[in-house]
């Protein structure tokens, strides 16, 4: 099964359009299969009494409140619509989060493959129903959330008309450190709600959504940047380009590799069971009628004689020729 990766430029492009568009063609030179941004209104989302997170403090001025830092990194919906119709021009699928009513409605209105809920709107009872309303798929981040939130929120998206539905598996900090990612909660979720599971990935580096896909994730979604030091709340957790593509790259080969579950050999392996395994040979010298014992017989390369797993019905029996050191062993 291939995996959906979806490219997460976000708001690194810092209020400007022109580094939208670049974003949206680095994801696609990456390989990424979508590049997702958010839209919103900032007076929709935060108060202006709203204090920066510590990570946010950490990444741009300390001074200041939420609203400020939220407003400056606004895309207009006139933009937005030049962003899709960029994406659609390079052949990437455009998806952006909205994180209020009236960007729900705006995106709406944009050819999107699915909504994209982020963490912080798992328990926005009115925004899940409006969401839902349109009937779209649905992939749902779960970060910070509890089973009993992450349920609640399904029952709210099915009852009012979601019916194709994924989850991800998140750590909401930036960067997420590594001994709280657990990311054998893919499991968990995916058997607990019986829905296909991925991972949003806030570490550091690529390894993580890596092994996400080894152990089962169907999404990959993952923030990446053009350059990690600019200014901005994400671009310190974020990938580069040339890191994206590596991950890329690397989720792809995994896929190959993950096979179809049963073990036997493959078709590579066969021509080098005859090299890599032994059989039974003359330790020395035997002459014919002596009898096969460990004092003359042993194991060596080639495998192309008898099995030493047939060193039992061996020993004790007459050989009927003559073995020079190291000829195979034959009854």
């Amino acid at each position: 099964m291939r995996t959906s990766i979806i490219a997460e430029a976000g708001v690194n492009h810092n209020g400007k359009l022109a580094l939208a568009y670049k974003l949206a063609l680095a994801a696609k030179q990456a390989g990424a299969d979508y590049v997702k941004f958010q839209t919103f209104k900032a007076e929709n989302i935060v108060s202006k009494q709203a204090h920066k997170a510590e990570y946010q403090k950490k990444t741009t001025n300390p001074e200041g409140n939420q609203f400020d830092l939220i407003k400056g990194l606004e895309l207009s919906y006139n933009e937005f619509e030049s962003l899709a119709k960029y994406c659609k021009s390079i052949d990437i699928e455009f998806v952006s989060t909205p994180f209020d009513i009236e960007s729900i409605e705006f995106l709406n209105k944009i050819q999107m493959p699915f909504w994209k809920i982020p963490s912080g709107e798992i328990t926005n009872f009115p925004y899940l129903v409006e969401i839902a309303k349109t009937r779209k798929p649905v992939v749902m981040s779960t970060g910070m959330a509890t089973m009993d939130e992450i349920g609640v929120a399904i029952d709210v998206l099915r009852s009012y008309g979601v019916e194709n539905l994924s989850l991800l598996h998140c750590t909401t900090e930036y960067p997420a450190p590594f001994s709280e990612v657990n990311l054998k909660a893919i499991q968990c979720l995916s058997e607990k709600f019986n829905l296909p599971v991925g991972y949003s990935d806030h570490t550091s580096g690529i390894e993580i959504p890596i092994a996400a896909v080894a152990l089962g994730a169907t999404i990959i979604e993952k923030h990446f940047t053009l350059d990690r030091n600019m200014v901005g709340p994400d671009h310190l957790a974020s990938l580069e380009p040339d890191e994206l593509a590596s991950m890329v790259c690397s989720i792809r080969n995994v896929e190959h590799s993950l096979g179809d579950g049963i073990k036997k050999p493959t078709h590579s392996e066969i021509k080098n069971r005859e090299i890599a395994r032994k059989s039974i040979v003359a330790k020395k010298k035997i002459n014919k009628g002596d009898i096969f014992t460990t004092d003359n017989i042993t194991t060596k390369r080639p495998g192309s004689g008898i099995s030493p797993m047939k060193w039992l019905r061996v020993l004790g029996k007459v050989a009927k020729r003559s073995f020079e050191q190291d000829d195979l062993i034959e009854l």
